[in-house]
């Protein structure tokens, strides 16, 4: 063999021999996968602890947030769930008011009946794991067309959720795995009675703000909790006040003993979004495309949503949470760009996709199934002016301004009036009333229709005009500004008075004439146009990735692989390690209640350290949540494989013991969705000393305290 092709070879081995801290493995398999080498990293539990439908485990105290955004953990027999404070973000924001700003203050209910109901939030919990990958692909062939293909997929996968929930009230989904090649069968019970119960400051919550997002030293001390309320037989229930907190199968006691270097770390949860099958073509269309417009757009959305903001105590809380949102992952692709280009990610995976045609011309029967995998996926993504257009208009017109999405969610009253339906337009009458003030308490129509002209006229700027509707054709970005302006003053939708006089007595005709309602048809309408010009390209793309996971699972048939993270339950494990990220630097794997003492600046309202912390830590009163140094450790670093929705997470020892929840990952590996970094990438924790030490000693929780199983 020519030594090219050894090096080809070796580069693949290399990417794909996983250690111990990298993979989002699925529990239901770690006992064939994982599990000797879990053990043999110090892992104290055999694989049924940690996944079992028999009996309780782990799992069963591990839950989705609202259906897989974040994750959290019971941490008592009275159904309390700790999970991030960014998790709770939303719902902390909701609930406070220039007369209760439980953002700027904190919130903690010192007795049950104080906790407050949040309506839209729910808890998932598993019940089981089914591979159905037979059942599914029994009707499928490589000469039906992909959405021949996705349809027979469906039709299957449908069915057999409803056999699986038959006579119950569990919910479930099937899920693509390898991209397309095995599906699994995931069953759940959904709660929807989820109380706040605590969420310390921002100050000690959000401690760094977007300066420190991403990074590493950090302090910040990012939990919240809440409790799952159920029918009194048990069973999921909306909320009432004759509910009760559940009793759930499993809660995981707390470990007090801290955390060491090289200790086994574990975490359970439910990892969003990953790719690390991603050929060099798409890593190459992520940075170009999606990073890059994401971060452009967003600069400016977050600069007017700031402005607004700094205006009062009031703009603050209306926006917190939205401009939260928006910043989080702006920062990621920020990072992300840096780290895939940093890290040479594009020229490794090359190097894979060489090795890998090399692999299928060595035989015809590869030749005949993979030998077009390669050619699908590059030319996909070819003559991308629709796609550029569609990711301009989704953070530019979607995930921009408010208003179109609000008022776009009137096309099924438009519907019912157009047909004089009486009863569906009463019913659509009664949703939009319900959800009205909801929408307005947290809305500024001049913030919104500032955001529409300034992104608005981002999107014209750098989108083919055959894509943009009428309204965006302007010369100036002073003329769509006006133009704007006259929409939100002739509208109803930037004005609470006028849509409720509208819903009083609603019209079609009305509505129709609606500036900015007929912006969002149009808008919308634009926009599935361009995902319909896409579709042969999607579909390329598609049977292609298929085709090539497919081979390089055949291609290495001793390798342990593992799907890409999906919203499903992952386990990972690994060690506490801190780590070096540049030259002459090391980063240690833990933070001390210190930082907030050298952070703080009063004149910086993301490094604002409350009294009362300064207090007890000039007090020394640190309880029993001290470590043996004597100091309370706020954080600290695993090498542990993470992405967004495991936020929340449980970090877990070697007897099953909570130590701490991730919040976040690590600046120097943002590339890490894509390529895992085996000496950059870190999973941030909130040490759960930390945790209890601000419940109990900072707000003086002990009621909370009082229900956890402490481990010293």
């Amino acid at each position: 063999m020519k030594r090219t092709l050894i090096t080809l070879f070796l580069a693949v081995t290399v990417s794909f021999n996983l250690l111990a801290d990298e993979g989002m493995w699925l529990p239901s398999l770690i006992h064939k996968l994982n599990i000797k080498d879990m053990q043999a990293d110090g892992l104290q539990l055999t694989a049924e602890d940690i996944y079992s439908i028999n009996k309780s485990s782990l799992k069963d105290a591990i839950v989705a947030l609202d259906h897989g955004s974040c994750t959290g953990e019971l941490i008592s027999n009275e159904g309390l769930l700790l999970t991030n404070h960014h998790c709770g973000f939303g719902e902390i924001q909701a609930h406070s008011s220039v007369e209760h700003d439980y953002l700027k203050d904190g919130f903690w209910a010192l007795k049950k009946e104080d906790e407050l109901p949040n309506p839209s939030k729910s808890v998932s919990f598993l019940v089981r794991i089914e591979d159905v990958t037979s059942k599914v692909l029994e009707g499928v062939n490589e000469k039906m067309t992909e959405s021949e293909r996705q349809k027979a997929i469906s039709k299957v996968g449908n069915d057999l959720i409803t056999a699986a929930i038959k006579d119950t009230h569990y919910e479930a989904k099937v899920k693509n795995m390898f991209d397309g090649n095995k599906y699994l069968l995931f069953v759940y019970e959904t709660f929807r009675d989820v109380r706040l119960v605590g969420a310390p400051p921002e100050s000690i919550g959000k401690f760094g703000g977007d300066t420190d997002n991403w990074m590493w030293p950090r302090h910040t001390g990012d939990f919240s909790m809440f409790r799952i309320y159920c029918a009194p037989d048990g069973t999921p229930a909306d909320y009432s006040k004759e509910n009760v907190p559940l009793k759930p199968r499993h809660f995981l006691p707390i470990s007090l003993k801290g955390v060491e270097k090289d200790d086994y770390a574990m975490v359970m949860g439910y990892p969003g979004s990953t790719d690390r099958f991603k050929t060099s073509w798409g890593v190459e269309n992520t940075m170009e495309v999606t990073n890059s417009i994401r971060v452009k757009v967003r600069t400016e959305k977050l600069r007017i949503l700031k402005d607004y903001m700094n205006t009062s105590q009031k703009a603050k809380i209306q926006y917190a949470s939205k401009y939260a949102r928006s910043s989080n992952y702006w920062k990621n692709s920020i990072g992300q760009n840096k780290g895939l280009k940093k890290l040479h990610v594009v020229e490794d995976k090359q190097e894979i996709e060489n090795a890998f045609a090399k692999w299928v011309a060595a035989s015809s029967e590869r030749k005949a199934e993979y030998g077009n995998a390669l050619s699908l996926i590059a030319n996909s993504y070819k003559n991308n002016s629709a796609q550029i257009a569609q990711s301009y208009f989704i953070e530019g017109l979607i995930r921009g301004p408010e208003v179109l999405g609000y008022a776009y969610g009137f096309t099924r009253l438009e519907d019912a009036l157009a047909k004089d339906d009486k009863e569906k337009i009463k019913k659509n009458v009664a949703r939009i009333q319900k959800s009205i003030d909801d929408y307005f308490k947290d809305y500024d129509a001049a913030t919104d229709a500032k955001l529409l002209a300034s992104l608005g006229y981002i999107v014209k700027e750098n989108v083919d005009a055959k894509y943009l509707p009428e309204e965006l054709d302007v010369k100036s970005k002073k003329d769509l500004e006006k133009r704007v302006n006259k929409y939100f003053k002739k509208s109803m939708f930037g004005n609470k008075a006028k849509l409720e006089a509208f819903l009083e007595n609603p019209s079609q005709k009305q509505l129709e004439k609606d500036p900015l309602y007929t912006l969002s048809r149009d808008v919308i309408s634009q926009y599935r146009e361009l995902a319909k010009q896409q579709k042969e390209s999607v579909d390329e793309r598609t049977k292609g990735r298929r085709l090539f996971v497919k081979g390089l699972l055949e291609m290495n048939p001793d390798k342990k692989y593992y799907p890409n993270a999906n919203s499903t339950m992952r386990v990972t494990y690994g060690t506490v390690k801190g780590y070096d990220p540049a030259d002459g630097v090391h980063y240690e794997y833990f933070t001390t209640l210190k930082g907030y003492i050298e952070k703080y600046d009063p004149k910086n309202p993301e490094f604002q350290t409350p009294q009362r912390l300064i207090d007890l830590y000039n007090a020394k009163d640190f309880g029993q949540y001290a470590d043996k140094d004597g100091t309370v450790h706020t954080c600290f670093i695993s090498d542990n494989d993470i992405t967004g929705g495991n936020s929340g997470s449980p970090v877990i020892n070697g007897k099953g013991e909570l130590i701490g929840a991730a919040f976040d990952g690590n600046w120097e590996a943002m590339s890490g969705d894509i390529a895992f970094e085996h000496k950059l990438q870190r999973c941030i924790c909130v040490d759960i000393r930390f945790v209890l030490w601000v419940v109990d000693k900072y707000a003086g929780a002990t009621n909370l305290i009082n229900e956890m199983t402490l481990v010293k």
